[in-house]
């Protein structure tokens, strides 16, 4: 069964920073854009991003690994937002959570910031 669609949409915020708001499954097909978008985005020099998973149904290693690519390749921060708890689990259990400035998993609410 092939992957669903990943959709990434990007707003590019004051100060150098960007949300980019995931829908769909990060998985071995969709992982390189991922990387490709966030890629981008730093060459126009954007150093801090948030990458919002409230609409990512599936993350697997490959999505994993995209995240690390993607916070080894810049010198800002990268933040993760709105993670399902299936996903907030397996940042946990791989140790990425505080790598990747994942919020506490007992915050509530909106923490996304307006740009």
């Amino acid at each position: 069964m092939p992957s669903q669609l990943l959709t990434i949409e990007v707003d590019r915020l004051a100060a150098g920073r960007a949300r980019l708001r995931l829908t769909g499954e990060l998985d071995f097909d969709t992982a390189p854009e991922l990387v490709a978008a966030a890629a981008e985005l730093r060459r126009d020099g954007y150093q801090e991003l948030l990458l919002d998973f409230a609409g990512v149904t599936l993350c697997d290693s490959s999505g994993l690994s995209a995240l690390v690519v993607i916070h080894r390749s810049g010198a800002g921060s990268v933040r993760l937002d709105s993670l399902n708890p299936p996903v907030r689990q397996l940042l946990d259990r791989t140790g990425l959570t505080e790598l990747l400035a994942a919020p506490p998993s007992s915050a509530t609410g909106d923490t996304r910031q307006a740009g």
